[in-house]
């Protein structure tokens, strides 16, 4: 007879209520820590969609008719924290002079206008014009463009040549003396540059095909142009809803992570 005495296996015993709720408790706990990181980050995707990824010197609108006349906006948005905007240098295209280029006054900035020769005599109305305005300059005269802000400045300009686009080289200068140069052309194909020269393209002229010119084109020019700038605008508030929505969507998961977090605690 064996000197051993088996001894029946005994069952697993099952965990205690006590246990199964503190597990509970703890998977609940984690995803409530969980749930402000991934309002977080949907909040953070809305803004990345909403917010352009780019902001610099450009063409409001950016597109007229040939052989009209239109009013467009320089607009300059301050991209720097600690600097405020003082001045716009503005240089026209030698290549396609205009006839006529009016800036329309700006509270609190000072404007110059710079005209120079044309090698060739530009016919307009019947009249060859040997010079042409090559340049305008805004200065900071009790206005500046802070940080956050951005500023618009109005330029008659006509009769717009038969030609795809005009570029215009822009110079942005801070009150800290540095000086961003818009003046690099975009080409077809390839990634925007660092620093482009704002555009304004131009399309074939509508209605009977001769274009426009007098006083009628110039408000025809500027109902356009204001048309076109409410559709601008209109973008912008739409971003501007998308990124408030964003952030509301961060608060509410964030709020939502934490009441959670009280309650499992409770």
């Amino acid at each position: 007879m064996s000197e051993y005495t088996a001894v029946p296996s005994q069952p697993t015993a099952a965990p205690s209520p006590s246990a199964a709720r503190t597990a509970d408790s703890g998977r609940r706990g984690r995803l409530a820590r969980r749930l402000p990181v991934v309002g977080g980050l949907a909040a953070g995707s809305v803004l990345l969609l909403a917010v352009p990824a780019f902001a610099h010197v450009s063409v409001q609108p950016g597109q007229a008719e040939q052989g009209g006349y239109a009013t467009i906006n320089f607009k300059v948005p301050n991209e720097r924290d600690n600097a405020s905007t003082v001045k716009l240098e503005v240089t026209l295209p030698a290549d396609h002079p205009l006839a006529s280029a009016m800036p329309q006054p700006v509270p609190g900035w000072k404007i110059d206008v710079t005209k120079s020769k044309l090698d060739k005599p530009l016919e307009t109305h019947g009249k060859k014009l040997t010079e042409a305005v090559s340049k305008i300059t805004w200065t900071a005269d009790g206005g500046k463009i802070a940080p956050g802000q951005f500023q618009q400045f109005p330029v008659s300009v006509g009769q717009l040549p038969k030609a795809d686009q005009l570029v215009f080289k822009a110079l942005q200068t801070y009150d800290n003396d540095e000086v961003v140069r818009w003046i690099e052309p975009a080409k077809e194909g390839a990634p925007e540059p660092d620093n482009p020269a704002p555009v304004l393209k131009l399309t074939p002229a509508s209605g009977d095909g001769h274009g426009s010119g007098g006083a009628d084109a110039k408000n025809a020019g500027g109902d356009a142009g204001g048309t076109r700038q409410a559709a601008a605008d209109g973008s912008d508030t739409t971003a501007r809803v998308l990124g408030g929505a964003g952030i509301a969507v961060g608060i509410i998961g964030i709020a939502f992570g934490v009441l959670a977090g009280r309650r499992r605690g409770a």
